[in-house]
């Protein structure tokens, strides 16, 4: 079981940017040292919920700053970026960084970001499967030209080669998936899944069953698709009890989820409903490792008993705190993974 650290940078009620940003690189810095093997950051535009802008640059940071823990995107926004441009920034973060980096893509929601990237609501409703091909083409052909609806262009050299001749395989994507046609999609390219944190147990598991029967009918071989890494996200807070632990995420995370995600704007005036905060907080209480290290350590391999998924994206910033996610994530490595062997 690999259990990485899942960094929204959130910036909760009362907090500046540079305060949730300094979070989110010490919460990294901190994973590494407590022996968790990935940290997967998010991505978000003019919201509080999360406020890197981008996934990727962020990632260069702390792969300079770490030196062995894995550094994936969860997720760069495909919609909002030109797919060869995200292809040109993985290659070179694999390639300086010995293979550590992981790219996790996604398409998004239909908000603001569309119009102030030009992008318009068609790469959000229709143009993901072009932008995956063109990324995937551009990570795996040594020239590669186009001449879809989105993304036309003459045939140009793909440098630096990601899969260089000499052995390197180029780097590890994943797509996130909320739903049977991106699973399809996910699947028709031989890519694991990145599952979102509000889908319980059996939800994953149909998922990933579903994805297996896509995968094999697109051609992917047996042993491919057993081996295929989904990730699951998810929230942890460790403590010596479950009271204790779910209190800590009552108190903090609705604030945090009202102040975040009602900021979004959506592009076309769409309503979109959200979620009660309190009733999410507890939904994410009782679904992910919240309590003590026993308790946390059988949640996990309960999830993946029953859906095969062996890797996790577990946020652990959700007291708002910089010393309690600290914290936090050292008993995750000292106190729970133990547990797990």
């Amino acid at each position: 079981m690999r259990v990485g650290a899942f960094v929204l940078a959130a910036q909760f009620p009362g907090q500046g940017h540079e305060e949730a940003l300094y979070r989110a690189v010490r919460s990294a810095e901190v994973a590494e040292e407590a022996g968790l093997a990935a940290v997967w950051l998010a991505e978000h535009h003019f919201v509080p919920y999360g406020v890197c802008p981008s996934a990727v640059t962020l990632a260069a940071l702390l792969l300079g700053r770490t030196r062995a823990i894995e550094v994936g995107t969860a997720v760069s926004v495909l919609p909002t970026t030109h797919p060869v441009a995200l292809g040109e920034q993985a290659a070179l973060l694999h390639l300086t960084s010995g293979g550590r980096f992981t790219l996790g893509v996604g398409r998004g929601g239909p908000w603001v970001d569309l119009e102030v990237f030009n992008s318009g609501l068609g790469a959000y409703e229709e143009g993901f499967p072009e932008s995956l091909e063109l990324l995937m083409r551009w990570l795996r052909e040594p020239r590669v030209g186009s001449d879809g609806e989105r993304f036309a262009f003459r045939e140009v050299p793909v440098v630096p080669r990601p899969d260089d001749p000499l052995g390197s395989t180029g780097p590890g994507v994943i797509v996130a998936c909320t739903s049977p046609a991106s699973v399809r999609l996910a699947a028709a390219h031989g890519l694991p899944m990145l599952l979102g944190m509000h889908s319980t147990d059996e939800e994953k598991a149909e998922m990933v069953a579903y994805w297996r029967k896509c995968a094999l009918e697109a051609g992917s071989s047996p042993e491919s698709v057993a081996a295929a890494g989904h990730v699951a996200a998810g929230v942890v807070q460790v403590a010596d009890r479950r009271e204790e632990a779910a209190e800590t995420l009552l108190k903090a995370m609705p604030g945090w989820f009202h102040y975040g995600l009602s900021a979004h704007v959506t592009v076309d005036g769409r309503a979109r409903p959200m979620r009660d905060p309190l009733a999410y907080t507890e939904l994410l209480c009782e679904l992910h490792p919240v309590g003590s290290p026993r308790l946390c350590a059988d949640r996990l391999a309960a999830t993946s008993e029953r859906t095969g998924i062996s890797r996790f994206a577990l946020l652990a910033e959700g007291s708002g705190d910089l010393a309690a996610t600290e914290e936090n994530l050292r008993r995750l490595g000292a106190d729970v993974l133990p547990l797990l062997v």
